[in-house]
């Protein structure tokens, strides 16, 4: 009975659904921890006050939030050197992020749960999310403008979140005016001298063109001044605002509004004040820049890089990759060349992507890069234009390394079409490239779709070429912008999944940077699956447009 159990195959199906659902299992439990860690990092926590005290000292207030617990068996803490009584079975500690590193020089700090003498969590406990030097924890005492005291204990609160509000908007508008207007105008003044370099190389400089250069220079001065004299308008008006906040040890500290980003007291909101607050804060993450050396704020240059250079990638890839795959499969005799090209792109697909790096640094932006900047761009040298790593690189790099996937799956499709759908189009009086170009890829689009999803998977979550040939951990600008030629393909850009190295291994501050980590890593994965959920309703499409044909 068991023997033939065993011959119908049906054990073989039960442990494929089970490996199956295993996977996807672990799947899901990855993907639910890393989401629970990454948006916890936006939800507001409860601010506790502790009165702390260790052995032979005196007791202190320390003031923060509880990120983690850990415990430790007393046998382990005994060899790692804690005393342990002997009624203690573990010893548990507490991860405070206690803020304020411009008072202790630190933003956490470890404590042990039976050396907390007081626990509660005051309504008063603020939270200022601050531009520079992470977050301050402590109580609001007063509020200032242009150093006198406005506002103080109680009233304070209303007036420091209506000043907050309209700091906020002051900085909005210097942000717009330096990147912008002073930016565009920078742009233009770049591009003049350039002009008259190239001149002076050609021997076309002379009075007429310096005049003409001089009095556009002027008027770009003229604008500079005149957005100058705004931003030293706006930076008085917002430098003017304080407030004034009481630490944990009881002295006082003054911050400026100009580097505060919000200030809210989270034990006294309820829910809907917390969701609220969650999707604010998720909002910027999506919508801002980073900062404090890309452990705060948000992260949409790297999304927008991701995103500019995946489809950059698959406007390069997908032409070249579909027209090997028909050469190969229409036009190439099938011998024993052609066998050997196919034996070189399968063993293409498994080349380290590192490989593809140092070949895309040493070709396409030393040797290609630097030739393009002697032809085309002699004013600009001896800074590079095209001979440093770039965009363009980056994308061609990628490009390249998703090319086996995309000729193989697309030579699969252009295989699986029957002969006599060709043999019909051409007894009709077809040509053969009439055939190819209205019956044969359009049938084999489906194929052509598989192949790019599978390149946009692999495109977006690479890494190491990256480093090599474009990616940066901070790009000043975006590579697509109004100034002409708007698409600037020379220009470095960031990268999610470089962020993700970037922050989790290289940043100064591990503890702080640890939840962006995860909330990045679970943005880039939803990316690359809106991807490739997009390319997968085209190809299920055009699929169903075929069928009928196919039959």
């Amino acid at each position: 009975m068991m023997k033939l159990w065993f011959k119908s195959g049906s054990p073989w199906i039960w442990l494929t659904s089970a490996a199956v659902s295993a996977s996807l299992i672990m799947v899901l439990a990855v993907l639910g921890l890393i989401a629970v860690r990454g948006t916890g990092n936006f939800w507001p926590h409860q601010v506790i006050r502790l009165i702390y005290q260790e052995e032979g000292n005196q007791p202190v207030i320390i003031i923060g939030e509880k990120v983690e617990t850990s415990i430790t068996p007393a046998a382990m803490a005994k060899s790692a050197g804690f005393k342990m009584a002997d009624n203690e079975d573990a010893l548990v500690q507490y991860l405070i992020k206690t803020g304020n590193r411009d008072v202790t020089g630190t933003d956490f700090r470890w404590i042990q749960k039976r050396n907390i003498k007081e626990q509660s969590d005051p309504a008063d406990m603020m939270v200022v999310e601050r531009r520079e030097w992470g977050n301050f924890y402590g109580q609001l005492v007063e509020v200032k403008e242009s150093g006198k005291t406005i506002a103080t204990g109680e009233k304070a609160w209303p007036v420091v979140q209506e000043k907050i509000e309209n700091a906020l908007v002051v900085f909005k508008e210097i942000n717009r005016l330096e990147k912008k207007e002073i930016g565009k105008v920078n742009f233009g003044l770049e591009k003049l001298r350039l002009k008259q370099k190239k001149l002076q190389l050609e021997n076309r400089w002379n009075a007429a063109t310096e005049q003409k250069m001089e009095s556009e220079k002027a008027d770009y001065e003229v604008e500079y001044k005149q957005y100058q004299e705004q931003l030293s308008g706006l930076y008085q008006k917002i430098r003017r605002d304080t407030l004034i906040a009481k630490t944990a040890s009881g002295s006082l500290l003054e911050i400026p509004l100009s580097k505060v980003v919000r200030v809210y007291q989270p034990n006294a909101m309820n829910w809907l004040d917390k969701i609220r607050h969650f999707g604010i804060k998720f909002g910027e993450f999506l919508s801002e820049d980073p900062r404090e050396a890309n452990t705060e704020g948000g992260i949409f240059p790297a999304i927008f890089g991701t995103v500019l250079m995946v489809i950059i990638m698959s406007i390069i890839v997908t032409p070249f990759g579909v027209i090997a795959a028909v050469y190969m499969r229409e036009y190439a005799k099938q011998g024993f060349i052609t066998r050997l090209i196919r034996v070189a792109v399968n063993n293409l697909a498994g080349v380290p992507s590192i490989v593809y790096g140092v070949f895309g640094l040493g070709f396409f932006v030393y040797i290609l890069g630097g030739n393009i900047d002697r032809l085309f761009f002699p004013e600009a040298a001896p800074a590079p234009v095209f001979g440093t790593p770039g965009l363009l690189w980056a994308s061609i790099t990628l490009a390249l390394l998703t090319l086996p996937v995309v000729i193989v799956s697309t030579e699969e499709g252009l295989a699986r079409i029957p002969s006599s759908i060709r043999e019909g189009s051409l007894a009709l009086g077809a040509t053969k490239l009439e055939t190819l170009w209205l019956t044969v890829l359009p049938m084999a689009s489906p194929a052509m779709m598989t192949g790019l999803i599978l390149a946009v998977a692999r495109a977006a979550g690479e890494v190491a070429p990256l480093m090599l040939v474009g990616v940066v951990k901070m790009a000043p600008t975006l590579p697509l912008d109004g100034n002409f030629p708007f698409l600037h393909l020379d220009r470095k850009f960031m990268h999610l999944g470089f962020h993700i190295y970037d922050v989790g291994f290289q940043s100064p501050n591990v503890e702080a940077a640890r939840p962006l980590v995860y909330a990045t890593a679970l943005l880039l994965v939803l990316i690359i699956i809106g991807l490739n959920l997009a390319a997968i309703i085209i190809r299920n499409n055009l699929r169903e447009k075929y069928r009928a044909l196919e039959g």
